[in-house]
């Protein structure tokens, strides 16, 4: 098995919010923006701590856009900056776990991920089929 360092944030030395992830031919790994879509789900909590929780993932996690809650889902939308879709993906399926005890989230499973590049996000924005605008960032009840 071959084991991979994972990446969420970038290095500094590309240009990863722009870039084209195809590297300058110094044979050094760029970072590329990927859109997260996290979908969680599980028996209903007050909605006062499902909001308390995900502010503090807010807080935890600063890349994170918006996230849309009711007592028994939430929906977390943000970039990640990674290698390749792997990398992305793998620190995504990772952040409600990760953050579950710090951030006091329900013991609500994983029941959805999408992970886009930056490129198709604007494609899908751009011809009506993107998901709701971002606007306002922040923690929104359904």
């Amino acid at each position: 098995m071959v084991r991979r360092a994972l990446t969420s944030v970038g290095t500094g030395d590309g240009d990863a919010v722009g870039g084209s992830g195809n590297g300058d031919g110094d044979g050094r790994d760029t970072s590329r923006l990927w859109h997260v879509t996290l979908s969680v789900s599980g028996k209903p909590a007050p909605l006062s701590d499902v909001r308390r929780g995900l502010e503090q993932l807010a807080h935890d996690h600063p890349f994170l856009l918006t996230s849309r809650y009711a007592d028994d889902h939430a929906e977390i939308r943000y970039w990640e900056e990674a290698r390749d879709l792997h990398d992305a993906a793998a620190v995504a399926l990772r952040l409600w776990g990760e953050h579950r005890s710090s951030a006091q989230l329900p013991p609500w499973e994983i029941v959805g991920l999408e992970v886009i590049d930056r490129a198709t996000y604007h494609q899908r924005v751009a011809e009506g089929y993107g998901p709701p605008p971002a606007h306002p960032v922040g923690v929104h009840p359904y």
